[in-house]
């Protein structure tokens, strides 16, 4: 968990601020999951901070969830070009991928069980950044 929230600080995921009495707040939970090696052999804990985001409303919250996508086909061709052409593919993995989504819409969000901050216990993350399971991460 600490791990999580410090990607989501250097990210600068959000910032504390009063909580405004017109302007919803979600809820926010911790996520758990064990990650294993290929040969079954426990790799390590992970945990996750995910918005409660079935809160959100449509027109207030978030307005737009497109997500775009690479189709197979796209990927296929791509693979075979390259192969014709002797380029090198190289594949990554972008750590906190969803946390990386700049957001446009003012989301208010509870700060994290576990992780009050003790000089501000009520105030709440305004949302810089996506956070998983908002409506609009995907973008």
């Amino acid at each position: 968990m600490r791990e999580e929230i410090r990607a989501l600080h250097q990210q600068q995921t959000w910032s504390l601020v009063p909580s405004l009495p017109k302007h919803p707040v979600l809820g926010c939970r911790w996520t758990y999951k064990l990650k294993f090696k290929a040969n079954g052999q426990l790799e390590h804990h992970k945990a996750r901070l995910i918005a409660k985001g079935f809160d959100q409303k449509y027109g207030i919250d978030y307005k737009e969830t497109f997500s775009p996508v690479a189709k197979l086909p796209t990927i296929r061709i791509l693979l075979a070009v390259s192969l014709q052409r002797n380029w090198s593919v190289t594949q990554l993995d972008v750590s906190n991928a969803f946390l990386h989504g700049d957001l446009d819409e003012a989301v208010y969000m509870k700060q994290p069980p576990g992780f009050i901050d003790t000089r501000y216990p009520n105030h709440v993350c305004r949302l810089h950044k996506a956070i998983y399971s908002l409506k609009q991460s995907p973008q």
